[in-house]
């Protein structure tokens, strides 16, 4: 059963908090984050994303930016920019976008769940990105960034969170330039906090990292290093926890993840189109934007014409969870067998288009002669990836984007 507990979190006071809140470290790239922050002096970018404060090209990775971030981060707590609270508390969460609002709740979760499955994964990490988020972590000596977590939904903790919401004041409530809201609660009775711990350890036996691998991982690591120069440890340190929104999984939409190539592998449009027919029922949609509308449709387009694509019977395995998802079935009938792209990880002759951005991202890239075909696919559900967490399977790259990102900087987890 999963473990979480409440801390006492470092958190901005409220006239600076829209401007404090800052999107990922991993979504904005160096320029990007300069140009986000350029002036503002209070975005936390300035401590995630440490070398926008340095002279151009230096190398995020490098001592002198973990330098940077760590007296950010020391600056910011003596502007009071950035207060500890006096008690442990959980924290809501929520966000809107299109009108829909999904409610989180922000608590310290275990590194030990982590290790023995209780937390569950679906995607893989690299080890040179866990490195670097560990060392943020453990010079700040704090979770700066959450994790996005959910968990099956839970009518008890459903109706804490509701009444909470209904009953107080959000400390922050702001929209985003993005467009998307951002709303924030304290959490504080003692009693629904005891109620909250004993429900998660009672009744929720996993939780699935939604988006985080990353930091979760490098979460974990902290715990494990930090134990490991405790000749005291018992458990219940601080640094055996971190920082994540859990979401019900009922609240939550997974929105899709697309696909651009380079090149069609020496074929010429009529021959791609007929090697497309051996395993799909192809059809052309015209010049307007197609959209697919169920699991194992795709949509293409292909010099200025947008095609539907349905995979045939027999091509794909409804049994296997990994077998069933669209990515797996696009990678295997069309990006290797057809187009002898073999290593999405690796190869330069594919690129990666989140939903976010729409399929008139995809066309644009196309029309530019960029790329010189663009696949969109059909959304991930919720029970695929609980299915595929379940079973410790992991899903191929570039198979989930969630929608509204978290914006960090809320609240922080310090370690000591």
């Amino acid at each position: 059963m999963a473990k979480i507990k409440p801390f006492k979190g470092l958190r901005p006071p409220q006239k600076i908090a829209a401007e404090l809140a800052a999107k990922p470290y991993d979504v904005l790239n160096s320029e990007e984050a300069r140009a986000e922050a350029r002036n503002n002096p209070y975005s936390l970018l300035h401590i995630t994303k440490a070398e926008i404060d340095l002279p151009k090209g230096v190398d995020e990775h490098s001592e002198p930016v973990y330098q940077k971030s760590v007296d950010n981060f020391k600056m910011f707590q003596d502007k009071g920019w950035l207060v500890q609270d006096d008690t442990d508390k959980y924290y809501i969460y929520a966000q809107t976008m299109d009108g829909r609002t999904q409610y989180g709740l922000v608590a310290c979760a275990y590194t030990g769940d982590y290790w023995d499955g209780t937390i569950k994964k679906h995607e893989l990490t690299r080890k040179e990105k866990e490195d670097d988020r560990m060392i943020n972590v453990l010079r700040n000596d704090a979770n700066i960034e959450p994790v996005f977590f959910t968990y099956p939904d839970n009518k008890k903790i459903d109706e804490i969170i509701e009444r909470v919401v209904k009953t107080t004041k959000p400390v922050y409530d702001f929209v985003a330039d993005d467009g998307f809201g951002h709303h924030f609660w304290i959490l504080d009775d003692p009693k629904d906090i005891k109620n909250i711990t004993e429900i998660f350890a009672n009744e929720i036996p996993h939780t699935y990292v939604a988006d985080g691998h990353h930091r979760t991982a490098a979460a974990a690591r902290v715990g494990q290093e930090r134990q490991s120069h405790n000749p005291h440890h018992t458990g219940e340190e601080e640094y055996n926890y971190f920082l994540a929104v859990h979401f019900p999984d009922n609240q939550l939409k997974i929105i899709d993840y697309n696909r651009v190539v380079v090149d069609l592998n020496g074929n010429t449009k009529e021959q791609f189109i007929e090697k497309l027919k051996e395993s799909f029922i192809v059809e052309p949609k015209g010049s307007e934007i197609f959209k697919p509308t169920k699991l194992h449709e795709f949509s293409m387009y292909l010099n200025g014409i947008w095609y539907s694509l349905e995979a045939k019977k027999g091509t794909f395995d409804d049994n296997d969870p990994i077998g069933v998802l669209d990515v797996t079935i696009l990678s295997n009938l069309v990006l290797d067998k057809i187009l002898d792209i073999k290593d999405l990880r690796t190869s330069k002759r594919i690129d990666f288009v989140g939903g976010i951005r729409g399929l008139g991202e995809l066309k644009r890239r196309v029309d530019s002669g960029e790329m010189a075909a663009a696949f969109a696919l059909y959304p991930v559900s919720m029970k695929q990836l609980f299915d595929i967490a379940d079973s410790g399977n992991i899903m191929p790259p570039k198979t989930t984007w969630f929608e509204p990102k978290l914006r960090s900087g809320l609240v922080i987890h310090k370690l000591s």
